[in-house]
């Protein structure tokens, strides 16, 4: 950690750039913490030191890219702005902004997300109360969705804006159901994964998106809480606003509808759906997006759209393939088929219905 300090005054003093507030809180982070309380456990403070060298580092990568930026800043660039690059985030946002999270679920996700803290967040496990004196921080909903109504009843009115929501399906309408409406809340798409209870987590980086897929929306309360959880844990978060989040978000859903559904029907991998079945799985992921852009403002390029989900599921090959959790998942595309039907029109899913009926998840008839 000294090390790290180092490097960073020495570029700031090569570059004549004062350290960041992220640099800066990190410093002042290095005071014995238990000279105001209870001293923590030794692998308590490496993982402290561990975590803050890590912020102190992009603290410097961050002063030699504003360095490199005064010296462009006379010079036009012009172009498009790639996908995703809505909001970046200072280097080095320091952990000092941020107070402890509660984190309800103690599985794979729930502990990954505990170990990319500084070892001060409360794990809620299967059937604890939400404690009365909770810290004031983000709350991460780390449970099967099933479970998501009895939680928000469980967490105080006044806590609902803190709530971070992590569960792969379409949230959307339940959460604007169940919550108030105008709240902050925040959205994470999670696109790394933890195989195993303990392991550490792997991010779902591919050819097409190599800085990353994981996601959260912008005007989350704890967005940048997020960025920041992840982003120090060596893991790639985007925040997105409204717009590209909407995007992102119905095309991780169209990416389980129709992987999950062709690998039910041909009782194969993630990576065998792509390698074998790429032309059928395409062709539902297509009519599934139109079906999405009739009813949502969400538009896609097609080809890219196909590209895309078939480099995420090359990284996830060995994934298996199931359609559950009907309800959240394919039943969202279904219900925009039967407002087809009921109003007199052609299923825009023929396909989905067709592979649905197939695997008996709705009746033949």
């Amino acid at each position: 950690l000294k090390l790290a300090l180092k490097l960073l005054k020495f570029v700031a003093m090569v570059l004549r750039l004062p350290l960041s507030s992220g640099a800066a809180g990190a410093v002042q982070l290095l005071r014995p913490a238990w000279r105001s309380g209870p001293r923590p456990s030794i692998d308590a403070m490496n993982q402290r030191a561990s975590r803050l060298a890590g912020q102190v580092l992009a603290a410097a990568a961050g002063c030699l890219v504003a360095g490199q930026t005064s010296r462009l800043r006379s010079t036009p660039v012009h172009g498009r702005r790639a996908r995703g690059e809505v909001l970046r985030c200072h280097a080095a946002e320091g952990p000092e902004k941020y107070p402890p999270a509660v984190i309800v679920g103690g599985g794979r996700l729930g502990e990954a997300l505990a170990k990319m803290g500084l070892g001060d967040d409360v794990i809620l496990r299967r059937g604890e109360a939400f404690p009365s004196d909770a810290p004031r921080g983000p709350i991460y909903v780390c449970t099967r969705n099933d479970a998501l109504e009895a939680v928000i009843a469980s967490v105080p009115e006044d806590r609902h804006e803190d709530l971070i929501f992590v569960q792969n399906g379409v949230l959307m309408p339940f959460l604007e159901e169940k919550l108030k409406p105008g709240l902050p809340l925040t959205i994470l798409l999670v696109y790394f994964a933890v195989a195993k209870k303990g392991e550490p987590p792997l991010d779902g980086k591919t050819d097409t998106d190599p800085e990353g897929l994981s996601a959260v929306n912008a005007g989350g309360k704890w967005a940048r809480e997020v960025h920041w959880r992840l982003t120090s844990s060596d893991l790639a978060c985007r925040i997105l606003r409204d717009m590209e989040f909407q995007q992102a978000y119905w095309e991780k859903n169209l990416w389980i509808a129709a992987y999950m559904m062709v690998g039910a029907l041909h009782k194969c991998t993630v990576g065998e759906v792509e390698s074998k079945y790429r032309s059928e799985v395409d062709e539902l992921l297509v009519q599934l997006a139109t079906a999405v852009s009739s009813t949502h403002d969400v538009t896609w390029e097609r080809l890219r759209l196909c590209d895309r989900l078939a480099a995420y599921a090359r990284s996830v090959a060995h994934f298996p393939t199931a359609v559950k959790e009907f309800e959240w998942r394919n039943g969202a595309f279904y219900e925009i088929s039967l407002a087809a039907q009921k109003a007199q029109r052609p299923d825009p899913c023929p396909q989905h219905t067709e592979g649905l009926k197939t695997l008996g998840v709705i009746p033949a008839e």
